[in-house]
């Protein structure tokens, strides 16, 4: 049987290699394509360690983490206990940190979270169990930190330990400033790391500001640990803390210390590594016309020129000499890429009709083409992609909108009630089949962390539906092109959503299946705060694929968007569609609809600005990339990657 590292070996994204690939990383990496494949090896490795120990007649003591990284991982243990027998009787388990203050029953505490993901499935001794304890009075903290550390000596020290990261390069909660020898203690935390769990709380205030944490130093006592980390956000702080110097300001780099520790990345967290960001810097490429597009890009940044000011001298002495031997001359290399990115520009994201479409991003035939905007959220079609949204109506397609979450749970309690009292102000209950004053007292006496009752979720659910058809409506959509999907997982009135099912899956292959379309937009952004985007993308992936057979899907392309958090980087852009200042104005104002996403967004991510903020920034920076190529100026431009499923 193989080892855990010798079958992440066999599906790696990109395996260690040689050292010159990894010369620039102080820490010992993994990348997988997927976190679901690195998941399954990480769990895979616990296993091993659970059951080599089991045969020794030993305890296995493993130092487990919280957070979204590690849930896949808990998944697999689950199943693998479950289905292969994986006994867990032997395990003696250490929680890195809890909130302090915090109740064991919140469902924001770290208790309650192992318990759901994983202690309430498997025959753990409950007994064998420790996480920090967030109720124990301040005054006995100091002693009740030092009695843990002592526990975990006395089980002989941890076996195993399972990280995650924060932005902030924390470790458990040692956020920046801990020091290498620090211990089991009450920490405060970082601004950053509460701003990144406020949409767990419903806003930062409710986010305490204390936590217990083990320290630097009972982490770098484990005989192994394996860090995971997944998404594009984590994709900067991985690089300053595999490549970075050791500094206390990012704790996560005491890491490179260890002799025994590994990284475990999807290929989005690696992204910005060297051997993946630019690899030509490292040592020889192979140079494929998508490496040349990035590298040509990146040397016009670093060199602060246009493609067409490029010298022979701008390629040698920035790493790519061999690319330059290849091409023949810096001449013929530039007027080429200027050439493939200026074809990118199109102001027909339809396609231009009775026009030669060679080097056009979009066919010119059909002339009127079927579009379906799939939008995760109720308002993502205008944050993402408002401009083109508007063009492509008025350009005569048959576009149609399609929202796949009702997006209740980002509508606030308060918005709510302000839609209950003016609705039982103007109703009576007897020509109502809502029952509104129900709503309102739920509302001013929910507990926290109380699921909506359903009355409470159609409301909201239908304040989200109104301010789309008011965006919609602006923009210039017919009503009967708008359809909300209101898929299944997303229904579970929390922030936990469900698995994607075949049920969901059938919902998104019916709205295709009905429109037939030609042009299929779609969220490609999988940066938002609890993973909607990509499980809805996934449905329509699924989707497309179970309605290949069909003879419409030989001329449907499908456009990849990114949303409010992150925009594609121009070398992968392979639609980019100019905006006017007035387009740029219609986009604001249908945004605007929202309503109850204004002025308090709940569930914003790392970045505090607004969505239309954040949307004309993005498209405005887009724009201004171009013009530094050398390529025409706008005002903004929105853009799009082509997806072949």
């Amino acid at each position: 049987m193989k080892s855990a590292v010798e079958i992440s070996r066999d599906i790696s994204y990109k395996s260690a290699g040689k050292f010159e690939e990894t010369r620039f990383e102080k820490i010992h990496c993994e990348i997988f394509k997927n976190s679901m494949d690195a998941s399954k090896i990480v769990a895979l490795e616990i296993a091993q360690l659970i059951r080599s120990k089991k045969e020794k007649n030993k305890t296995c003591i493993l130092g487990l983490a919280t957070g979204s990284s590690p849930i896949k991982v808990y998944e697999e243990l689950v199943r693998m206990h479950k289905e292969e027998g994986l006994s867990f009787a032997n395990v003696i388990t250490f929680n890195l940190d809890e909130y302090y203050p915090m109740n064991k029953e919140n469902k924001q505490s770290y208790h309650y979270f192992m318990h759901e993901h994983l202690f309430n499935h498997i025959d753990i001794l409950p007994e064998n169990i420790n996480i920090p304890d967030g109720t124990i009075p301040f005054d006995e903290l100091n002693q009740y930190c030092i009695d843990y550390e002592m526990k975990i000596k006395k089980a002989g020290g941890l076996d195993f330990q399972l990280l995650g990261i924060g932005r902030t390069g924390h470790v458990g909660f040692n956020e920046p400033g801990s020091h290498i020898n620090s211990g089991t203690r009450i920490i405060t935390l970082d601004h950053i790391t509460r701003s990144d769990a406020s949409s767990d709380f419903n806003g930062i205030d409710n986010v305490p500001k204390k936590a217990v944490t083990m320290g630097v130093s009972t982490i770098l006592r484990s005989k192994r640990i394996v860090l995971l980390a997944w998404g594009q956000n984590k994709a900067a702080i991985v690089k300053k803390t595999v490549q970075g110097d050791i500094t206390s300001d990012v704790p996560a780099t005491f890491l490179q210390n260890h002799e025994n520790a590994t990284f475990v990345l999807d290929q989005f967290a690696a992204a910005d590594l060297t051997r993946f960001k630019t690899p030509w810097i490292v040592g020889e490429c192979i140079w494929t016309e998508e490496l040349k597009r990035k590298a040509i890009v990146w040397l016009c940044q670093k060199t602060n020129q246009s493609i067409l000011k490029l010298t022979d001298r701008d390629y040698n002495n920035h790493g790519m000499s061999d690319l330059l031997a290849q091409e023949g001359a810096a001449y013929d290399l530039n007027i080429n890429m200027f050439n493939i990115l200026q074809h990118t520009i199109t102001g027909w994201p339809g396609g231009k009709p009775n026009t030669d479409d060679t080097h056009r991003p979009e066919r010119a035939t059909p002339e009127k083409k079927r579009v379906i905007l799939f939008s995760p959220h109720p308002d993502d079609d205008v944050i993402s992609m408002g401009g083109t949204f508007s063009k492509l109506i008025k350009q005569g397609h048959d576009v149609h909108v399609v929202y796949q979450t009702s997006g209740n749970i980002a509508v606030t309690d308060e918005e709510a009630i302000k839609f209950a009292e003016v609705c039982n102000d103007f109703v009576t209950e007897e020509n109502c089949s809502i029952n509104f004053s129900k709503i309102i007292k739920f509302l001013r006496n929910k507990n926290e962390n109380e699921i909506d009752i359903p009355e409470v979720r159609k409301l909201k659910g239908l304040i989200r539906r109104r301010e789309s058809y008011g965006a919609t409506r602006y923009i210039g959509l017919k009503d009967q092109n708008v359809h909300f999907l209101d898929l299944p997982f997303y229904e579970t009135g929390q922030v936990k959503k469900n698995p994607l099912g075949q049920e969901d899956i059938n919902i998104v292959s019916d709205i295709i299946k009905s429109i037939k379309p030609h042009q299929v937009f779609a969220a490609g952004d999988l940066a938002d705060p609890h993973g909607t985007h990509e499980v809805c993308l996934n449905a329509i992936f699924a989707a497309l694929k179970s309605l290949k057979p069909e003879p419409f899907m030989n001329d449907c392309w499908l456009w990849l968007y990114r949303g409010a958090w992150h925009e594609w980087d121009i070398h992968e852009i392979d639609m980019a569609v100019p905006l006017s200042p007035d387009e740029v104005l219609l986009k604001r104002h249908a945004i605007l609809f929202h309503q109850s996403q204004k002025d308090r967004v709940m569930f914003q991510g790392n970045d505090s600005r607004e969505f239309w903020v954040r949307a004309e920034d993005r498209n405005k920076n887009t724009a201004k990339l171009y013009d530094k190529l050398g390529l025409a100026e706008y005002e903004a431009i929105e853009a799009f990657k082509r997806f072949d499923y």
